[in-house]
């Protein structure tokens, strides 16, 4: 012994995100009369506009889904879910997709709320069935349909139709040929029934875990939206009047990059004068099931494998199946 005590190394800190945001605020509110020079620019203000559009349209629905995902973690034991649902794959997806109809809520509320489902034990087909049912075909969404579009419901009818083939054509699909590999373990863990006592505080941590994660995707999407909502022009709608094939093409397309809340994309549709009801039902159906914010939510809540591989198919069949409703209920009026 030689009397000296061990130097014990000292632990490194480290600086949290919340202190980040801290400096973050110091120099904007120091700063604010240069950043209200330098961001006094057409371009930006529309780009932050349609940036906050999204995150405040969504931020809510999306803290409901977290709600309910901490509620069926904490409250609801798998046993039950197991018991409630069909044992046959194609019988629950046909639940999962008609309890679509149950939640108002949008795409991004559906994302916890299917990871949770996984979790709790639920297959991994009927849980998706309900990611893309949930925010398409629940009545919030099919008023708001009714009201953009008066006096057409043919289109409330044909929306409901395709975004409820897009779902259960997508859990079939997965069924037959998912593999659970692509999904990353951490959305599959379950969390383990709490004690009577501990119910609240899993309630609790579930429910703040999930929104973490989901809502950094959540602003990841916005900023991606609201980029390319600035770089599309709206002049190129009409050019779309007469071109019904590319209609549905570019409308399909641009549901994926304007990443639009379910509550309020049909309103946006219904103002697009030039195009035909097709174009717009395409728009309508592709849009809650996959764009850019979903597929950073679902990269994010899911695994990148999962994401790669459910986002091009998902659009792919949302499209086929608007058009395979909207051809013989509306065909190309206007």
């Amino acid at each position: 012994m030689t009397g000296e005590a061990t130097a014990q190394p000292r632990a490194r800190r480290r600086i949290t995100s919340l202190e980040v945001l801290c400096a973050l605020l110091v120099v904007a509110i120091l700063g604010q009369s240069w950043l209200r020079d330098v961001l006094d620019v057409p371009a930006l203000s529309t780009g932050a506009t349609v940036f906050v559009a999204v995150c405040v349209q969504a931020l809510p629905f999306l803290v409901l889904g977290v709600l309910i995902s901490g509620a069926i973690a904490a409250f609801v034991p798998a046993r039950t879910l197991r018991r409630v649902l069909p044992r046959h794959t194609g019988a629950a997806v046909g639940v999962a997709g008609l309890a679509g109809v149950a939640l108002p809520g949008c795409e991004c509320a559906s994302v916890p709320v299917a990871r949770r489902l996984m979790g709790q034990g639920v297959a991994p087909a009927a849980a998706l069935t309900f990611l893309l049912a949930a925010p398409a075909v629940n009545p919030v969404v099919l008023v708001a349909t009714a009201v953009a579009f008066p006096g057409r419901p043919e289109m409330v009818l044909a929306r409901f139709l395709g975004s409820f083939a897009t779902a259960v054509v997508m859990g079939l699909l997965w069924a037959r040929w998912g593999n659970p590999d692509w999904i990353v373990a951490r959305a599959l863990s379950r969390v383990p029934d709490p004690a009577e006592g501990g119910r609240w505080r899993a309630f609790a941590e579930t429910a703040r875990t999930d929104l973490v994660e989901a809502g950094g995707f959540l602003v990841l999407g916005g900023l991606i939206s609201a980029a390319l909502g600035v770089l599309v022009p709206r002049s190129w709608f009409d050019v779309l009047g007469a071109q019904l094939v590319l209609g549905v093409a570019v409308m399909a397309v641009l549901a994926v990059l304007l990443a639009l809340c379910s509550e309020a994309d049909a309103f946006v549709a219904a103002s697009m004068a030039a195009l035909p009801l097709l174009p717009k039902l395409v728009f309508l159906v592709v849009g809650p099931a996959i764009d850019v914010k979903l597929f950073a939510l679902h990269a994010g809540t899911f695994g990148r494998r999962f994401a790669m591989r459910f986002a091009p198919v998902t659009f792919a069949v949302a499209v086929c199946c608007a058009v395979a409703v909207g051809v013989p209920l509306i065909g190309g009026a206007r």
